[in-house]
């Protein structure tokens, strides 16, 4: 029985190191899990403040161009906007958990603003958002 006790005093470390996540990288919460990944605009899809978005693998109809995002793990943002020459051009952030499903996602660029991105839904290959802007960061 004491050897049993040692080996669960010794294993209780290293169970807590592997499920303890290190301070200052946000997760997703498991209703968000599906959220990672690269997102398209799918503006034919909009309805009123509420934007959808689908995965860039989607086939979508014919248009002009997309703008969308990506969310990565330990809080990578990148928000991929129409570039001069028609193409996407990606711009780094973070995004970092809120209350509920909602992401603050603050750019590199210090000229831009902070703006929420609140998760109304996700299902399958449809993501819809709703954009709040501007955010005040303290």
């Amino acid at each position: 029985m004491p050897l049993l006790r040692l080996l669960s005093l010794a294993a209780l470390p290293l169970l807590l190191a592997a499920t303890c996540q290190p301070a200052g990288r946000p997760r997703l919460p498991s209703s968000l899990a599906n959220l990672k990944g690269t997102w398209l605009h799918s503006r034919e899809e909009d309805q009123g403040d509420t934007l959808v978005y689908r995965p860039n693998t989607y086939n979508f109809p014919p248009a002009r161009g997309r703008t969308g995002f990506a969310i990565g793990p330990n809080g990578r943002f990148t928000q991929y906007d129409i570039a001069p020459t028609d193409g996407l051009e990606g711009q780094a952030g973070t995004w970092t958990l809120l209350a509920g499903n909602r992401l603050l996602i603050q750019l590199s660029q210090a000229q831009t603003t902070a703006y929420e991105l609140e998760v109304l839904n996700l299902e399958g290959q449809r993501l819809s958002v709703r954009r709040t802007v501007p955010v005040v960061v303290k």
